[in-house]
């Protein structure tokens, strides 16, 4: 432990300030990866949802979303 309180600040300044180092490139390279999967599920999410709901289900969930719609423009 260091003994002097400016010696802690200037610790924490330093080590905050340090470059991050490979950990940044391997995060980045699992945050693209991460990325382009979301992006595959949100393409076919909404069709795919679609399909396996009944008309009925679509029916009440825009029933529902247009209701919400309505109630947030209400005074």
């Amino acid at each position: 432990m260091l003994s002097d309180s400016n010696q802690t600040a200037a610790l924490t300044v330093e080590l905050v300030n340090e470059e991050p180092e490979a950990a940044s490139a391997a995060e980045s390279a699992v945050s693209r990866y991460l990325a382009t999967i979301g992006r595959k599920g949100g393409i076919k999410g909404g069709k795919a949802r679609a399909k396996k709901l009944t008309s009925e289900q679509r029916s009440d969930i825009a029933r529902l979303a247009a209701k919400t719609r309505w109630a947030a423009k209400e005074p």
